[in-house]
C-alpha cells in the first residue's frame, strides 16, 4: 500500500514572483518542463505536473511591473 506524503507548501515572497515550477531548490533528476503558476485569491498555487504546493508568505509585498 502506498502512502501519500504530506509536505509543507513552498513559501514564496514577492521577489519570487512570477512563481514557477520546478523551483531552483528542486533536484535536476526530478525535473519536468517549467510551468508558471497563477496564485489564487489566497496566494496559493499547485503545480499541475508534480503537485508541489506553493503559498505566498503572509505580509509578502507583490509588486506589479
Amino acid at each position: 500500500m502506498s502512502q501519500v506524503q504530506q509536505t509543507q507548501p513552498v513559501q514564496l515572497d514577492g521577489k519570487d514572483l512570477p512563481a514557477h515550477c520546478p523551483n531552483p531548490n528542486m533536484p535536476h533528476w526530478s525535473s519536468h518542463p517549467r510551468v508558471f503558476l497563477e496564485l489564487d485569491a489566497h496566494g496559493a498555487a499547485k503545480c499541475p505536473y508534480c503537485g508541489t504546493q506553493y503559498q505566498l508568505k503572509p505580509g509578502a509585498v507583490v509588486k506589479a511591473h
